[in-house]
């Protein structure tokens, strides 16, 4: 399954519950879906608040997917092609040089 079928299944699944209809409380809105972005990426990260590796690496899946369906739907309200995006940053990075982390801290 590509990008745009995946997303195609997401949209099928919030038109399901009900979520695109204006009177939904709910609202699919890019705002309204980029502070979910926001709120999943925070549920990753305590699942390493103390440990190095997840206790619970099914769990960790689920937050995983969570965000790319955020992450999904947010590029088809916007209209953006992320798998070409991906491809295009992918050219940026591979022309960028990073600085080196210190040792000193």
């Amino acid at each position: 399954m590509d990008i745009k079928q995946l997303t195609d299944e997401i949209n099928r699944f919030v038109t399901a519950k009900g979520w695109y209809r204006p009177d939904s409380p709910y609202q699919q809105t890019p705002r309204n879906i980029a502070v979910s972005i926001a709120v999943e990426a925070a549920e990753i990260l305590e699942h390493f608040q103390f440990d190095e590796q997840p206790d619970d690496p099914d769990a960790l899946a689920g937050e995983l997917a969570d965000v790319a369906n955020y992450l999904f739907q947010l590029a088809y309200l916007l209209n953006i092609d992320l798998e070409q995006a991906i491809l295009d940053k992918l050219q940026v990075n591979y022309a960028r040089t990073w600085k080196r982390p210190s040792s000193d801290l």
